[in-house]
């Protein structure tokens, strides 16, 4: 009889469940809203994760009992502390297997890493960063963004460019095209007008922006690409802090992109790319190419005691099958 491994990857916007079995080929799929406790609280959580499991399962065409093991990522999931909380609200959702449950930026690196260990830096509507050795030793940021001095995600990325528009506005800065952009975005009839509502928070331009300043910067417009190289600078930064942390400084390794930011324009891989390698020339660019829950399915089969990284690419491949394009 098969068995059937189960990847769950909670996040701020969005959530996946996949089941696929010990051969990697995916057979159950389940989508779902937020689930960050941050910011939907915990019983909430708990109750998406319930559904999710469920969903997958009917999807699959499957039981509890056909599952040997489980692996959770959930954005949120940020210190020692909460594990206890965590696995409070994972209990109702019936899993008698070997399971573990890590922070949703694992999951890209489990999902993009060849052999599992490496660093992953997430660059989507917020920014994380997180790393294991080859004896998953973990280094890490905060994850808090801004707050804490780390960026950036689209949400960062924004700030970081209204600051340059409303210099400009001051002329302590130059000129630039995002001023024009932004007045269209909120619909400002004047300069005047859009710095006052920036300033007074009468508006808010949040990581759905960030498009604009990625087709300014095409465009030519020289603070739209230092806004760009900010990022990517910044990027580089946090991995940079995770290996020194892992030691990894004259290894060769792999840093994995996760996140849509990175579908941007080349000039933000290549900064944070230039800005690593002054430290550690050995590490090189690895853009997720599969769903971050493929790395549930993986740490559920290692929790189970499967070797899955020879079934990696499988995994990869039979997901596309399974999980819709978005």
């Amino acid at each position: 009889m098969a068995s059937y491994y189960l990847g769950i990857d909670i996040g701020a916007t969005k959530s996946h469940a996949l089941i696929a079995d010990e051969a990697g080929c995916a057979a159950g799929f389940a989508k779902g809203g937020p689930g960050n406790p941050d910011g939907v609280g915990y019983p909430a959580m708990s109750r998406l994760i319930c559904g999710l499991v469920e969903q997958a399962l009917a999807s699959a065409s499957l039981v509890r009992a056909d599952i040997a093991g489980a692996g959770f990522g959930i954005g949120g999931y940020d210190w020692p502390s909460q594990r206890a909380d965590f696995l409070t609200a994972i209990r109702p959702a019936g899993l008698e297997v070997p399971f573990e449950v890590v922070n949703d930026a694992i999951l890209g690196l489990l999902a993009g890493a060849s052999e599992g260990w490496g660093i992953a830096v997430v660059s989507g509507t917020g920014c994380n960063c997180r790393g294991w050795d080859r004896q998953r030793s973990e280094g890490r940021v905060t994850g808090m963004g801004l707050h804490t001095g780390e960026a950036a995600g689209a949400s960062e990325l924004v700030e970081e460019a209204i600051i340059r528009v409303i210099k400009a506005w001051s002329r302590r800065a130059p000129q630039t095209q995002l001023t024009r952009a932004f007045m269209q975005c909120t619909g400002a009839s004047s300069v005047d007008e859009l710095v006052e509502w920036l300033s007074n928070d009468r508006v808010e331009l949040g990581a759905e922006a960030a498009p604009l300043i990625f087709q300014a910067a095409e465009s030519g417009d020289g603070v739209a690409q230092e806004v760009i190289q900010w990022a990517g600078a910044e990027l580089g930064d946090m991995a940079l802090g995770v290996i020194r942390q892992l030691g990894f400084e004259k290894l060769d390794f792999e840093v994995v992109q996760v996140g849509s930011l990175y579908n941007g324009i080349p000039r933000l891989g290549e900064t944070m790319l230039k800005t690593i390698q002054n430290e550690a020339p050995g590490a090189r660019l690895v853009r997720l190419s599969a769903a971050p829950v493929v790395g549930g399915v993986i740490l559920g089969m290692e929790m189970a005691g499967l070797r899955p990284f020879e079934l990696r690419q499988k995994l990869i491949e039979s997901s596309r099958g399974v999980i819709p394009a978005t």
